[in-house]
């Protein structure tokens, strides 16, 4: 299967009123992870790489691990760059064959944002003329969310004001809106004994304003409990971990949004077993015993998240 465009990922989704599991992965293991679980249960993704895993594995390993997983499957697959924060980091993700290119301008004044923004969409654009179709689709975002995710972070969320979602699409011509209605970035997400609010009252008044620009959701992962405990029972430390429930994460669905973002779920599913499988299995030193069991249960992850969200 070769890698499409989120925009036609998004008309299905449309169709569908669903949502589009987005997974970051930034080694093969994951990968194979991600698009095998979604390939079984026949469910399009995308697959997203950081700045810090472009820095991590290097661009061209990664293209060619998703390029050879595509290879492997039968089910629709976006590329997508994941919090790009420059024009230059997106040019090379377009040039290097990412079909959907994510510029992160919320931390700007709202026309500096406008102005890198539609930069990288008018770059799109010129790169599809060259090529005659439309090879890549351009998010965009307004609002900051807490928390921290590599080089992205913010002390406290501010929300996207929806009175200026329609003039920032408009005039930045994104094909898809990243919005901060709650969520938040990392593993800890809330303090602990605080209850978790998505503020469905402003998605909602997004959606009136641009009814037909499909809207994203950063930082849902629902930090796993069940992996947390296991981290922590195999030596780990990741104390007062908490996430958005996937039951609450649903609610936005039928209010536009149609790529949800799923990163440190599947880092700490993989951490835990690792950790598991080393203390069970001291005398083992094989890469492929802890790397495969690692594998197989980010793929039950993965299966769970499209089971709740796209199918």
């Amino acid at each position: 299967m070769k890698l499409i465009t989120t925009k036609e990922l998004f008309d299905w989704a449309n169709s569908h009123n669903k949502a589009i599991c987005a997974f970051n992965v930034n080694n093969m293991e994951l990968i194979q992870a991600v698009t095998e679980a979604a390939d079984e249960m026949g469910l399009p993704i995308i697959l997203q790489v950081s700045k810090g895993a472009r820095s991590y594995a290097q661009p061209v390993y990664l293209r060619k691990l998703v390029e050879a997983a595509c290879e492997c499957i039968k089910i629709p697959v976006a590329l997508h760059l994941d919090h790009g924060d420059s024009f230059e980091l997106c040019k090379a993700s377009i040039d290097g064959g990412f079909t959907s290119i994510m510029i992160d301008g919320s931390a700007l004044t709202y026309e500096e944002n406008i102005k890198l923004t539609k930069s990288v969409v008018d770059y799109a654009k010129g790169y599809a003329a060259k090529h005659g179709r439309e090879v890549v689709s351009v998010e965009g975002e307004l609002g900051e969310l807490a928390g921290i995710e590599e080089h992205v972070s913010s002390e406290k969320s501010h929300y996207t004001d929806p009175a200026v979602v329609k003039d920032f699409v408009k005039r930045t011509g994104v094909g898809s809106l990243a919005v901060s209605i709650g969520t938040s970035h990392g593993a800890f997400k809330y303090k602990p004994g605080s209850k978790p609010e998505l503020r469905l009252d402003i998605l909602a008044e997004i959606g009136k304003q641009i009814p037909k620009t499909p809207l994203v959701l950063h930082g849902a992962s629902s930090v796993t409990p069940a992996d947390v405990n296991t981290i922590n029972q195999y030596g780990g430390k990741i104390l007062s971990a908490m996430g958005m429930e996937e039951s609450e994460l649903a609610k936005t669905i039928p209010l536009g949004v149609r790529k949800i973002n799923i990163d440190s779920d599947l880092r700490l599913a993989f951490t835990a077993k690792v950790r598991e499988y080393f203390a069970q299995n001291p005398a083992q030193f094989d890469p492929r015993g802890y790397l495969g069991a690692a594998r197989a249960h980010v793929k039950e992850i993965v299966k769970k998240k499209l089971e709740i969200f796209t199918k």
